[in-house]
């Protein structure tokens, strides 16, 4: 994994100005942390569940509307 973090490839401000990790960097880390974060492209794998199950719901609810 690269050492510099950079705005844009690796992370973003949503619009309450939390930052949000991007699905690149989640790719370059190789893993799921267990946090629930918005871009995990694991499945949310090491996530306890029930809040597994809520954030793959979620995620599924969210490609039916766009």
């Amino acid at each position: 994994m690269k050492q510099k973090f950079e705005e844009g490839d690796d992370y973003y401000y949503n619009a309450d100005g939390f930052v949000v990790l991007t699905e690149g960097y989640h790719l370059a880390r190789g893993y799921c942390c267990g946090n629930g974060c918005k871009h995990c492209p694991y499945d949310y794998k090491n996530v306890p569940e029930p809040k597994r199950s809520e954030l793959i719901k979620n995620r599924v609810d969210e490609k039916k509307h766009n």
